[in-house]
């Protein structure tokens, strides 16, 4: 992420055969805090804005079904693929995946969420998925708000 985009604000880059999403948030929370929103399948609904449903268990090698605002007719399959406890965590499917980082940020966490997806036939499909920017914005914003909550 570059050291001038703001907080909050995603930006994609595009190219042939991919695009990629970021956003970096600062949250005035300890990463545990953090790590636990984010590893609690189950309580996404109720603090993420973004997310219909998320099923499974959040862990290294599991599998997780996800249903997104962004298309609530179609349920996502993810396997966790990293799971660093309050450092790192990536899940994806064969085309995409997206990592949360957390580290120290002046008494509170720095969160970037990554979202790459790649294949050899994006060009035929990248019309028919929908931009993340806003979603990104949005899940940010929830997330700050509930682990600030949460650390109150």
């Amino acid at each position: 992420m570059s050291s001038t985009a703001p907080d909050g604000v995603a930006s994609t880059t595009r190219t042939t055969f991919g695009r990629s999403t970021r956003i970096a948030q600062h949250i005035d929370a300890d990463a545990a805090t953090v790590w636990r929103l984010l590893t609690t399948a189950a309580e996404y609904p109720r603090w993420n804005s973004t997310v219909v449903s998320l099923d499974g268990r959040i862990a290294l090698g599991s599998k997780i079904d996800l249903v997104s605002t962004l298309d609530p007719s179609r349920t996502f399959t993810l396997k966790v693929k990293e799971f660093e406890p309050n450092a790192r965590l990536t899940f994806g499917d064969a085309m995409a995946t997206r990592t949360y980082s957390l580290s120290g940020d002046a008494g509170g966490t720095r969160v970037e969420i990554v979202e790459r997806i790649a294949s050899p036939f994006f060009p035929f499909f990248a019309r028919m998925i929908p931009p993340f920017d806003e979603s990104f914005e949005q899940f940010t914003a929830d997330l700050k708000k509930a682990a600030e909550a949460s650390a109150s």
